[in-house]
């Protein structure tokens, strides 16, 4: 199975930050231009695109199903999962970056 959002394989980070190295302003080490790292945010977006993207789909290949305009079922459930399982996986993200602001929040300085 495909990884819907494209979180699988990113593990690696951008590597250890050594001391004395400039910080870019993703927060990753290195440049803030070039063959960098993504930031975070970019790489939120790109997802949260591609989570709209397949719901659209599985609205469209419903619709489609209702109308006449395809006959294969299969198809359609497949394209439902699909969406259903990026967006679960975009909300148990969220729901970890919620629990990690709230755990600094806690932070006592």
């Amino acid at each position: 199975m495909t990884d819907p959002i494209g979180l699988a394989g990113q593990a690696g980070g951008a590597g250890p930050i050594r001391p004395n190295q400039p910080v870019g302003p993703g927060g990753g080490a290195g440049p803030a231009h070039g063959s960098g790292p993504e930031s975070f945010k970019n790489v939120l977006l790109e997802n949260l695109r591609e989570v709209n993207r397949l719901q659209q789909e599985a609205t469209t290949a419903v619709e489609d199903l209702q109308t006449g305009k395809r006959d294969d079922l299969e198809g359609v459930l497949l394209a439902t999962e699909k969406a259903d399982t990026a967006f679960r996986l975009m909300l148990s993200l969220r729901n970890k970056v919620h629990q990690a602001y709230e755990e600094v929040k806690q932070l006592r300085v």
